[in-house]
Formats: C-alpha cells, sequence, structure tokens
C-alpha cells in the first residue's frame, strides 16, 4: 500500500476532519482513508459526460409530448 503525506492543513480543517472521525467512531487516518475511497469512486463530471457520449442517442418518440400525457394518463 502507498502511503500519503499533506502538509500545511490549516488548523480549522484538520479540527474538523477530527471532529468528524471522532463522530464517526474512527483514527482520523481511518477516517481520511474513508473519504478517500469514496472520492475515488465517484465519478468525475468530465467521466460522466464520456460515458454520456459513448452511450450514443436513444431514439425518442416523435411525439414526446403525447407519450408524456399517454403515460401520465395511464395512472
Amino acid at each position: 500500500m502507498k502511503m500519503i503525506q499533506i502538509r500545511n492543513v490549516p488548523d480549522e480543517v484538520h479540527r474538523t476532519l477530527k471532529v468528524r472521525a471522532a463522530a464517526a467512531g474512527m483514527s482520523l487516518s481511518e477516517y481520511l482513508l474513508r473519504e478517500l475511497e469514496r472520492s475515488a469512486e465517484r465519478p468525475t463530471l468530465e467521466e460522466v459526460l464520456e460515458r454520456i457520449r459513448e452511450a450514443g442517442s436513444v431514439a425518442l418518440p416523435e411525439d414526446s409530448a403525447a407519450a408524456v400525457r399517454a403515460e401520465r394518463d395511464a395512472r
């Protein structure tokens, strides 16, 4: 496993993170690792847009408004 070191963390940011870690019942290191994992799992906006571009277009009915009305009326 790799190590990451972050220098010059503002005192208020450090305090806030320690409080959040304690509230979660975790050490600061555990908490930060969890947050980094969450961040790495979440796609960036650019990644989402690229997936949409790769998926291509979707054919919609010619009269979308009529299709929506029909769906609403069916309920």
